[in-house]
Order: structure tokens, then C-alpha cells, then sequence
């Protein structure tokens, strides 16, 4: 399986063994890596994330300290739109932000499955929706100052709708909407979900060029 290959980049410590598949790695690698790791320390470790301490010397040569999060996971986003381009977002409340938000659906898919699979279990799971179209539209590093998470989103169509199928940690709240209304919760900021923002700004492009 193409999914199981690590990447690994030896020539730079700061990102070895971040378990960045070749398929998903961003091709910006041909800039020399400034930073010389020292020493590398694990301080922290849970299934879904990982937090190293490294003592480095910087891009001008002094010593400090760059503390990195690890995601065992990556993140996948979806946004299905109808035919009338409808979509479906969900109500959580998010606890590292103490806030209740509206995302669309998403969630984390393991290095070792298909992408496309983990974002039709999420789909399914948050919203009771399946689809027949799939369209991957962005990757993204989503705090590449601090940690090494990657994500993917796609645009779900063609859909059909069942039950959904939360976890347990999961009190979920979906709501209807037409995607111009999306749009527009997203212009004015009353969304700040990254994920959200970034497909959302994304797929207004593909609507305006006549590519949906």
C-alpha cells in the first residue's frame, strides 16, 4: 500500500520521521534546511499526539530550544454540496478554545488507510451522508510554525443521506444551509475554523471559474 510508505527526511532532523507519506509531502524541498539539531528529547506522547523538544542552533547560529507537536493523524475536511448547492456543517463544542463552533465535517484519518476512505467515514459518521463524487480541491499544513499537521479536503456530491454515527466523545449538532450563506458566515468571521475557511474560500474560486 502507497499509504504505508514513510517519508523520511534525514537530511533534516527537525522533520524525520514526521510518518509524511512521499504522496503527501509538499514539493518544496529544494531550499537547504538553516537549522542544526543538537539534540532531539520526547517529552510528551498520547495516542494522537507526540511533543519533542529539540535544542538546535538557528538560521544565524545561536543556540536555543524549538519544541515540536507531532499529529498521528492526519486531518481531512469535506464539504458536500447538493445540487443546489446546499451544504452541511456541524455544531461542537471545541475544548482547547473553550468555544462552541460550526465546521464543516472533519476529522483525523490514520497514515495506514486511504485518505478518501478516512473522509467517507467521517462524512458518514458526523452527517448520516455518503457520496458518489469526490473531489480533492487542497493540502495544507495547518501550523507549520509549531507542528508537523497535515490535511487534505475534498468536495462530497452526488449524496445520500442516512443516519449519522457520532463517537462518544462527540455531541454534535447538523444544520442545513446553502453554501452562499457558508460563504458568507466565513466572510464576516463568525467562522474561524481553519479547515472551514480554506474550503470554503476554496470552492467559492471553483464556483466562480465554472469548475463545480
Amino acid at each position: 500500500m502507497p499509504y504505508k510508505k514513510i517519508f523520511n527526511l534525514a537530511q533534516n532532523d527537525y522533520q524525520k520521521k514526521v510518518n509524511l507519506p512521499k504522496q503527501f509531502a509538499m514539493k518544496n524541498q529544494e531550499h537547504k534546511n538553516p537549522w542544526t539539531t543538537l539534540k532531539s528529547e520526547k517529552v510528551y506522547d498520547s495516542p494522537w499526539i507526540g511533543l519533542t523538544k529539540h535544542d538546535v542552533l538557528n538560521p544565524s547560529g545561536n543556540p536555543g530550544t524549538y519544541s515540536v507537536v507531532h499529529f498521528k493523524n492526519m486531518a481531512l475536511g469535506i464539504l458536500p454540496l447538493d445540487k443546489d448547492f446546499n451544504t452541511w456543517i456541524v455544531g461542537q463544542y471545541r475544548y482547547p478554545i473553550k468555544q462552541y463552533t460550526w465546521e464543516i465535517p472533519e476529522g483525523g484519518g490514520k497514515w495506514d488507510i486511504a485518505p478518501l476512505d478516512s473522509a467517507k467515514r467521517e462524512l458518514l459518521e458526523e452527517t448520516g451522508i455518503t457520496a458518489n463524487k469526490w473531489t480533492k480541491i487542497q493540502e495544507m499544513h495547518l501550523s507549520n510554525s509549531a507542528s508537523d499537521e497535515f490535511c487534505i479536503l475534498y468536495i462530497a456530491q452526488d449524496l445520500s443521506f442516512g443516519e449519522s454515527e457520532p463517537e462518544d466523545d462527540e455531541q454534535l449538532e447538523v444544520r442545513k444551509l446553502h453554501f452562499d450563506e457558508l460563504y458568507k458566515m466565513v466572510e464576516v468571521g463568525k467562522i474561524t475554523d481553519s479547515l472551514t475557511v480554506a474550503i470554503v474560500l476554496k470552492t467559492k474560486l471553483l464556483i466562480l471559474e465554472g469548475k463545480l
